[in-house]
């Protein structure tokens, strides 16, 4: 793996990797030690409620023809939090950056690679919902294969483009506060100028659009099979439509603004952010991590009878009627999706 030679080690004196940072000082001792109380935190629940996910699909059949792409993006989560969420608990710990180049790098690239992939796979849940929901294609039914394909395009895709920077296209620098790595946005050299355009827009843009088209498609075929009223099987489909509504929305407001400090600083690299300003975008999206789950455990039955006695060792915390627990499924004719009844 080619390393980009214009890195230099962190020191105590030291308050950035790149030519023009993104802060002009570090974060104070206790604001390093929050900073790694709290990761520590959505770390540790991260890793245990995405591990829950995989563990409990894995476990149960009928759980994963409905759920692949969900699957994807707990491992895509579990991933993060492993590779980022680590690294950033023990640097902040420290306060400053502990791996060195190679570590950031590595954390930069993994971080980068399931962070995109999630992104993508954010965007293949909302297309295939409205695809169930909306049926712009008439009868046309959304099979398992459709949704191995796009869990395959969304890790090809991202490795494409965060592959580059391993061999002199672009780079991974530190930013935030610091204390975790991502591509680097201020250099100016050509280059890296080149890299980070068509990774904002091939990476970022393209897939935000989708998500915001699909979810504003979504919300208004929502609204409308709320005012007609529908079957059992109309309904079902609409309880799992706001599930990924509120994944969608969980995860724009958690990737959003990340992308827009991005875009500020490819336009104007010179540009000086008070260290909370440049932190809270890079940290939110480490969080994103613990949305997704906490919403498809909570907001879906046939999921949540499965993984809620799982992280309870076999016991609901919740004392309610065998027959509110009981679940019945509805395979519909028309998308072949199986969904809980309401």
């Amino acid at each position: 793996m080619a390393l980009p030679a214009n890195f230099t080690e962190p020191s105590s004196s030291s308050s950035s990797m790149t030519d023009n940072p993104i802060v002009d000082s570090f974060f104070p001792r206790y604001g390093y030690t929050t900073l790694s109380v709290i990761m520590g935190i959505v770390t540790v629940t991260a890793v245990t409620l995405n591990s829950t996910v995989i563990i409990v699909t894995s476990r149960h059949r009928q759980l994963r023809q409905p759920f692949y792409a969900l699957v994807n993006l707990a491992v895509a989560d579990l991933g993060t939090a492993v590779m980022g969420g680590m690294p950033a608990v023990l640097s902040n710990a420290a306060g400053r950056h502990m791996t060195g180049r190679a570590g950031c790098v590595l954390e930069g690239f993994s971080v980068s690679l399931f962070g995109i992939t999630a992104l993508c796979t954010v965007a293949l849940i909302a297309a295939e919902r409205l695809f169930m929901v909306r049926k712009p294609l008439g009868n046309m039914k959304f099979q398992a294969w459709h949704a191995v394909t796009g869990v395959v395009v969304s890790w090809v895709w991202s490795l494409i483009w965060n592959t580059p920077p391993l061999f002199g296209w672009g780079d991974y620098q530190l930013e935030g506060v610091k204390t975790s790595c991502g591509p680097d946005w201020h250099s100016r050299k050509p280059g890296n100028v080149s890299y980070i355009l068509c990774y904002f827009l091939l990476c970022f843009t393209i897939p935000f659009t989708f998500i915001i088209v699909s979810y504003s498609w979504l919300l208004l075929t929502l609204r409308q099979v709320a005012r007609l009223g529908g079957g059992a099987t109309a309904k079902a489909e609409a309880k799992v439509a706001w599930m990924v509504v509120a994944m969608v929305l969980a995860f724009l407001v958690s990737w959003l603004p990340y992308a827009v400090l991005a875009l500020v600083v490819v336009c104007d690299p010179d540009v000086n952010f008070s260290p909370l300003v440049a932190m809270v975008p890079v940290y939110l999206t480490k969080s994103s991590t613990v949305y997704n789950p906490l919403i498809y455990i909570f907001m879906n039955k046939q999921f949540r009878k499965f993984a809620v006695p799982f992280l309870f060792c076999g016991r609901s915390p919740w004392m309610v009627e065998e027959s509110e627990v009981e679940l019945h499924t509805t395979v519909s004719s028309i998308s072949n999706q199986v969904s809980p009844e309401p």
